[in-house]
């Protein structure tokens, strides 16, 4: 009876990859820390602090989740969940704003 060798192969990042992206994440950190120490104010303020927060969450996810290495169907079964929740998220918005703005028409005094 013959053997067959099982031969896995891994794949290897290489280490500048990493601190690459440890580098990029310090970076987002500083600018998010810089717009609390700045003192920004306003959709200006919270736009950026979602920005940097996006951005690394998305450097985590692609490298040391190893996402950018995988199948496409792996990809859209982790990040289309997400993304869906969003778009029912501002669709309830828009109701809101919707049924708050009929309520004032027919009712005429602010909530």
């Amino acid at each position: 009876m013959a053997q067959t060798a099982t031969h896995t192969e891994h794949q290897q990042h290489p280490i500048k990859l990493y601190l690459v992206v440890w580098g990029l994440l310090f970076v987002l950190s500083l600018f998010s820390y810089l717009v609390d120490y700045l003192h920004v104010q306003g959709y200006l303020r919270w736009t950026l602090i979602l920005l940097f927060m996006v951005l690394k969450a998305g450097l985590i996810v692609a490298i040391f989740m190893h996402m950018a290495w995988e199948r496409l169907a792996l990809v859209y079964a982790v990040l289309l969940p997400p993304i869906l929740v969003l778009v029912f998220v501002a669709m309830m918005v828009s109701e809101a704003n919707y049924t708050l703005f009929t309520r004032l028409a027919s009712f005429g005094a602010a909530p």
